[in-house]
């Protein structure tokens, strides 16, 4: 078990392990030469972490972090890869893959050209989305202002201005927190 902001894998670290995400949800950070981190993507329960470097037993290429309490099983690369050949998984593995890379890439484009509302309220629902319903409050967003603006590559102060739009449109609660009020007009805002 992994608590909130523990950094389970770290990019250029040797990927010697899958992880089994049972529960909680997890955000994908690609490094940058500066120091920096962008958001790759959040994962949710019953994603494969790790997979693409314990598969070939090199090196990591995200960094992935908790945003929740999350509860992982842990296989060895070596049984990783045992269990695929004993089950004929191969194929399965990279139909697996695909699919996660085709949901990954149009996520990129979208925050590469669409404005910082639009990013934003997408970022807001697909966490909300990944959140566990059974949870206490699933419509609760367990990040800061500071967290989206260095997801996004944005401004803290762009991220601030943004929120207080989509809480006067009624998308998030009033307050400190960051909590969806709607998850109708949070889509408007995110344009799907």
């Amino acid at each position: 078990m992994y608590p909130p902001g523990s950094r389970v894998f770290r990019q250029g670290e040797p990927g010697s392990t899958v992880l089994a995400l049972i529960s909680g949800r997890v955000k994908v950070l690609g490094g940058e030469r500066d120091g920096g981190q962008l958001l790759i993507t959040l994962r949710g329960a019953g994603d494969l972490i790790g997979e693409v470097a314990a598969r070939r037993l090199s090196a990591r290429t995200a960094t992935v972090e908790t945003i929740d309490t999350c509860t992982v099983r842990v296989l060895s690369g070596d049984r990783f890869n045992a269990f695929l050949s004993e089950h004929d998984g191969h194929s399965v593995l990279t139909d697996y893959l695909v699919t996660k890379l085709s949901q990954t890439v149009p996520y990129q484009v979208e925050l590469v050209h669409f404005s910082p509302e639009r990013k934003i309220a997408r970022l807001l629902l697909e966490v909300v989305a990944l959140a566990d319903r059974a949870a206490t409050n699933p419509d609760q967003v367990p990040f800061s202002q500071q967290d989206i603006a260095e997801a996004l590559g944005l401004a803290r102060s762009t991220v601030a201005l943004h929120l207080q739009h989509l809480r006067k449109l009624g998308a998030l609660r009033p307050g400190r927190r960051l909590e969806v009020s709607s998850l109708e007009t949070l889509k408007t805002s995110a344009g799907v």
